[in-house]
């Protein structure tokens, strides 16, 4: 019997380049892989359709998001208000297939739905009204900051929707914690990414990396108290890599005594792959907790030494492979420290034996397709 899903995209998830829509695409990927076709419908937001997706799913269809001002104006959080199809509902109701909503952006028509006998999951890439309320605290531009505040209030209200889910798939364990306490409903499902095994290289780098969209209010944030709290006086190699630099990083590198910042603007897909690669230290450095940062995922799999804090790493079952430090001062004696020691044999296997039991993309596709079908 053929297996067929609706997944809701919050965006088109082509190019695999940024967290949310790395694990959309590899999940529909393994999906693919085991035989379930994928009827996908993207809401777009700064995409175009993408051809590359026809080789992954049956049928596609894109859809406008209406981002009208007055819609940061409604009851509904934004990010709902404005993907709220009508078209997408009719086509939705042609069939009772399951559903998959990615994100709770995408679940206008799911109390809708639910008035059916129906099989309608949700895959829950945060707590959003929690990453919402991080997102206003490292926002420095006020209206933005309103933005946030009030969108974080409306997602509170809102979230209680997910309890019409059939279930919750949560990304990681602080969030399945989160959902299953409040509807009952959860399951963790940790995040689907690009990589079928390890590949690490052993010995030594000659840099430290910090990677991210650099345009990100976390990000910007982070990247300048690196500069300014870390390397902006001991002479270890420092590269910043990444899209759309904010200029208020550009500044701070200026701004320094040392040259031993460089920053790489918009580096292509193989070129960060490259970074993480050859890095002798990924520096992973958030003042946000939420969900699980891909990025991490990305630098384990393909980076040596890991160097965290605890809102990159927290209840994500990957703490011993890394090194967490919460403070400048043990932040910078950790950099100092492990741009000295190898990336051995034996990190490499200890990497392999970790991921390869909490992050298997394939267990975890087969995993979905119990829960699904």
């Amino acid at each position: 019997m053929i297996k067929s899903l609706h997944i809701v995209s919050f965006n088109v998830p082509y190019p695999p380049d940024y967290g949310g829509v790395i694990d959309v695409f590899y999940k529909i990927k393994a999906l693919k892989e085991c035989g379930v076709n994928v009827i996908l419908h993207c809401y777009k937001y700064g995409r175009k359709d993408a051809l590359e997706l026809k080789n992954i799913c049956s049928e596609i269809y894109y859809y406008k998001r209406k981002k009208l001002a007055s819609s940061a104006l409604k009851k509904l959080p934004f990010i709902v208000a404005t993907r709220n199809s009508e078209l997408l509902l009719k086509r939705l109701q042609n069939d009772n297939l399951p559903i998959l909503f990615e994100g709770l952006h995408t679940t206008f028509w799911l109390e809708e739905l639910c008035k059916t006998n129906r099989k309608i999951f949700v895959r829950a890439h945060n707590v959003e009204h929690q990453y919402y309320r991080g997102l206003a605290k490292v926002e420095s531009n006020v209206l933005k900051k309103m933005f946030f505040k009030s969108e974080s209030r409306k997602l509170y209200k809102y979230e209680s929707t997910l309890r019409n889910a059939s279930k919750i798939f949560s990304i990681s364990q602080n969030d399945h914690q989160h959902f299953n306490l409040k509807y009952g409903n959860s399951i963790l499902i940790s995040a689907f990414h690009p990589y079928q095994k390890i590949d690490i290289k052993e010995g030594k780098g000659n840099y430290v990396l910090f990677h991210g969209d650099l345009s990100v209010s976390d990000n910007i944030k982070s990247a300048i108290f690196l500069i300014e709290n870390i390397f902006n006086n001991i002479n270890i190699p420092f590269i910043i890599a990444g899209k759309n630099p904010d200029i208020k990083i550009v500044k701070a590198i200026k701004c320094i005594k040392n040259n031993n910042v460089q920053l790489i603007s918009n580096p292509v897909h193989n070129k960060m792959n490259e970074l993480i690669s050859n890095a002798h230290i990924n520096l992973l450095y958030s003042f946000q907790s939420s969900g699980i940062k891909l990025k991490l995922i990305n630098s384990l799999y393909c980076g040596r030494h890991c160097i965290v804090n605890n809102n990159i790493i927290k209840n994500t079952g990957l703490e011993e492979l890394c090194y967490i430090s919460n403070n400048v001062e043990n932040l910078k004696k950790q950099v100092l420290n492990l741009f000295n020691i190898s990336f051995n044999n034996n990190d490499i296997a200890h990497r392999k034996a970790i991921l390869s039991d909490k992050f298997d993309v394939k267990a975890n596709a087969l995993k979905l397709c119990d829960l699904i079908f």
